[in-house]
């Protein structure tokens, strides 16, 4: 009685997180970042202060996740992500990545689909916090480029999508190409959860039979200039690639096992 009373309760508490969120965009566009305009007139103070009230408004959204009983978390790691001008590179395990890593992270940067420059609930802090929306072509790698030398720590899930369940990662080669032509070296970040839940294809309602915990390791950081000895941008890409995509995959299983 008392585990369907928690699983009911369990589905509820997403409900209302999920709603909060929601509700927290729509009161980010239309309240908070236009009065923000008006005080900050500086392009660049506007766009690193939005970034701090986007980082605030996750960490809330988990933190009240965690306080309805919906999930718990550990982060291991977190002094790693004290720095600035970092590429971050993580494995997507869940709907809830990039708002968990997000919350940890200083004046970050992401690569977002256009369409959510125009989603209701999402374009006020696509448009604040100056992201990088990914209908730039050519120039997206250069702009992911300039965004991290400039001390902005980027965020890349180089999946493009959430991981699945069965088979292994694809990396798609986006973000070794921004290592590599930038000669950035890369902070991984490994993202578990257990029991799986929020993956890609399912409902925001199909909870797990208990509360799930989501782990986050930050890892020491990758270098990128031995896949670059030796070797063209194209093909150090390649290798690059094809790296990640072992690294991650065997965390995966490591998480499944």
């Amino acid at each position: 009685m008392f585990e369907r009373i928690n699983h009911a309760w369990r589905i509820v508490g997403t409900g209302l997180s999920f709603f909060s969120f929601g509700l927290g965009g729509v009161l980010l566009r239309l309240l908070v970042f236009p009065l923000l305009t008006l005080l900050v007139r500086d392009t660049e103070q506007r766009s690193r202060r939005a970034r701090a009230i986007i980082r605030w408004t996750f960490a809330g959204f988990m933190d009240l996740m965690r306080l309805l009983g919906v999930l718990t978390y550990e982060v291991r790691g977190r002094e790693r992500l004290q720095r600035n001008g970092l590429l971050i590179l993580a494995n997507h395990p869940t709907l809830i990545d990039v708002v968990f890593l997000g919350s940890l992270v200083a004046n970050a940067d992401c690569v977002v689909k256009s369409r959510l420059a125009r989603n209701p609930f999402t374009r006020g802090p696509v448009r604040a916090t100056g992201y990088i929306c990914n209908d730039n072509g050519a120039g997206l790698v250069d702009d992911c480029i300039a965004s991290v030398r400039s001390g902005k720590n980027l965020m890349i899930f180089p999946e493009g999508t959430r991981t699945p369940r069965i088979g292994k990662p694809q990396m798609q080669r986006g973000a070794a190409n921004i290592a590599v032509r930038g000669g950035l070296d890369i902070t991984p970040v490994v993202i578990r959860c257990s029991p799986p839940t929020l993956g890609k294809g399912e409902k925001w309602y199909s909870v797990p039979s208990r509360r799930f915990h989501i782990s986050i390791e930050v890892r020491e950081d990758m270098p990128v200039a031995p896949f670059l000895a030796g070797t063209t941008e194209a093909q150090a890409a390649r290798k690059l690639t094809d790296h990640l995509t072992v690294y991650f995959d065997l965390e995966r299983a490591i998480a499944s096992a």
